[in-house]
C-alpha cells in the first residue's frame, strides 16, 4: 500500500454505500469513523502508517474503501526529526486518502499530548499527537510552544526532567552537570540562577517530574 501524493485527490467510483464498520481481515477487530488504524506500508522495512479513518465505504462487490485522514511520523514531515520530538509522536496531517480495507493491519490509539503523558504504561499502540501538520508547506499548528531548559527545546515525555524549586522551570540532568541516575536521587532541585540569586547552593537529594504533571509550571518562554 503506497500513499497517494498530498493535494493529488484519489478517484472515488459512484454506487458506493457507508458502512457503520469494518472488520479487520483475519481478526474480531472493528472499526469505525473517527478511530485510528494502522497500514501496511508500500516498505515491508518500515513501520506501519498511521490514520485516521474518515469514512467506510462499500461497492456492489463489498470491496470496501477506507477513506483517511494520515498522520505523519517526524521522520516523515520536510523538517525532519528533531530532539525534542518522542518516539511515538505523530503529526496530524491535512494529506486526505482513499485506501482498501485490506491494507488496515490493526487498531491504535491517538493521545492528546497531556493524556498521553498521564499513562502509567504506553503500549505498542499508543501514539500522540500535538501538532498538526501541512503536508504541502511543512507548516506546523500551533507553531509555538513553551519551552525548557537552558537549551530552550519543547519537552520530550521520553526525557527525565527536574523542576526548579525558585523559578519553576523544568532542566534536562545533563543541561545542568548531572546524571540521570543523580537526577533520580533528589529531593529537592534548586538552579544555578536561583541558588546564585538566593545565595543557596543546589541540594544533593532533588524532586524530579516531567513538565506534563499537574504540578507543572509552565515557562512564559515561547519558541517557534
Amino acid at each position: 500500500m503506497a500513499k497517494t501524493r498530498p493535494g493529488v485527490p484519489s478517484k472515488i467510483k459512484t454506487g458506493r454505500k457507508e458502512l457503520d464498520s469494518y472488520t479487520i481481515k483475519g481478526t474480531n477487530k472493528v472499526v469505525r469513523a473517527g478511530e485510528c488504524v494502522l497500514m501496511r506500508p508500500s516498505d515491508a522495512g518500515k513501520p506501519p502508517y498511521v490514520a485516521r479513518v474518515e469514512k467506510i465505504e462499500a461497492d456492489a462487490r463489498n470491496n470496501v474503501k477506507v477513506h483517511c485522514r494520515w498522520y505523519y511520523r517526524p521522520e516523515e514531515s520536510l523538517g525532519g526529526r528533531r530532539q525534542f520530538h518522542g518516539a511515538k509522536e505523530l503529526f496530524l496531517s491535512d494529506h486526505f486518502d482513499v485506501q482498501s480495507g485490506h491494507t488496515i493491519e490493526g487498531k491504535c490509539i491517538v493521545h492528546t499530548f497531556k493524556n498521553y503523558t498521564r499513562l502509567e504504561n504506553v503500549g505498542a499502540e499508543d501514539y500522540y499527537c500535538r501538532f498538526e501538520y501541512k503536508a504541502a508547506t511543512g507548516a506546523f499548528t500551533p507553531d509555538r510552544v513553551a519551552v525548557y531548559c537552558k537549551c530552550e527545546m519543547p519537552y520530550n515525555p521520553d526525557d527525565l526532567m527536574v523542576q526548579c524549586e525558585g523559578c519553576k522551570d523544568w532542566y534536562h540532568p545533563g543541561c545542568v552537570g548531572m546524571t540521570i541516575e543523580e537526577a533520580k536521587k533528589l529531593d529537592h532541585f534548586v538552579c544555578a540562577e536561583c541558588s546564585s540569586d538566593d545565595d543557596v547552593k543546589k541540594s544533593q537529594n532533588g524532586f524530579t517530574a516531567s513538565p506534563a504533571d499537574d504540578v507543572k509550571v509552565e515557562t512564559k518562554r515561547r519558541k517557534r
